[in-house]
């Protein structure tokens, strides 16, 4: 594998099959990943009320404690990803 130190490094990908094929050879450098974490700031965040429906919610926090997670992460990676989707056929 070659690794990658700079994120100048990275092409842009004329599509995922292209992208698919550059990380098969590829991997990030620990250093560079490292320095790129970002601490999320507790102010950086809303707080925000949803209902649910209660057997909904019981099926949710299921799910996620079979993957060891939290529910409330669980759902933003569920809303992330989604968004990521709604954006991407735009």
């Amino acid at each position: 594998m070659t690794p990658i130190v700079r994120w100048s490094e990275i092409p842009e990908f004329a599509d995922e099959a292209a992208e698919a094929r550059f990380w098969e050879v590829h991997e990030l450098d620990g250093r560079l990943m490292a320095t790129s974490v970002h601490e999320v700031d507790a102010r950086e965040s809303t707080t925000i009320t949803l209902r649910f429906d209660p057997r909904m919610l019981s099926r949710i926090k299921r799910i996620a404690r079979s993957r060891f997670l939290n529910y409330q992460s669980m759902m933003k990676q569920w809303l992330a990803e989604r968004m990521e989707d709604e954006l991407r056929k735009q």
